[in-house]
């Protein structure tokens, strides 16, 4: 399945809360479709584990594929494979734009990376799925129309609290990856060892 580019508020009424997907709230609290209004009926393990790999897909704006890729690169490290996979997506050079507030939402920091606003140590990337490491240092491109972009959606999410492992100048727009990303400090509420269970049958 390629990128997801439907009604995100129907997605979130049915996952629930996705800040990477959409900052926007429905008003409407049942699941969508037919039989949403049977919200306490009772959903099988399977159900549970798909809907927390939807959660982690819809997110990040990631393909199946993607996510396989993923799934298959943790499994080979030792450690962890839930947090391996959190702390690969989390590094992503998409993933980092947006928990910076450079953009409004996961889909819109891949559109900035796409378009060349963003530098990664002094050069252009445009790859949305870069793999950023600590020490990495990012600069929006010095460009007006770069600049007055990232500016305005500063702006936007200035009460947003900055995660420990980000530092930010936005006086002059640069940022720093000071470590690996820290559990506590990912946004989205996500189980991520059921995910990892949804695709032991697989692999």
């Amino acid at each position: 399945m390629s990128r997801y580019r439907g009604p995100r508020l129907r997605i979130i009424r049915r996952l629930g809360v996705l800040p990477g997907l959409s900052r926007k709230i429905s008003r409407k609290l049942n699941p969508p479709g037919q039989h949403g209004s049977s919200v306490n009926k009772k959903l099988s393990q399977f159900n549970i584990r798909l809907k927390e790999k939807q959660k982690l897909r819809f997110h990040y704006g990631i393909t199946e594929r993607q996510l396989l890729n993923y799934i298959k690169n943790s499994r080979k490290k030792k450690g962890s494979s839930g947090r391996l996979l959190l702390t690969f997506l989390e590094m992503r050079l998409d993933n980092i734009v947006y928990r910076l507030g450079f953009a409004p939402t996961i889909m819109a920091a891949k559109q900035l990376v796409n378009h060349g606003h963003i530098l990664v140590d002094g050069k252009g990337v445009n790859i949305p799925s870069f793999a950023c490491k600590p020490k990495n240092t990012l600069k929006v491109k010095n460009s007006l129309v770069s600049q007055n972009l990232v500016t305005k959606n500063l702006e936007s999410v200035e009460n947003a609290i900055l995660p420990q492992h980000l530092s930010l100048n936005k006086d002059i727009l640069e940022a720093k990856i000071l470590s690996v990303v820290n559990r506590k400090s990912i946004s989205l509420v996500v189980n991520e060892l059921l995910i990892i269970e949804y695709y032991s049958r697989k692999l």
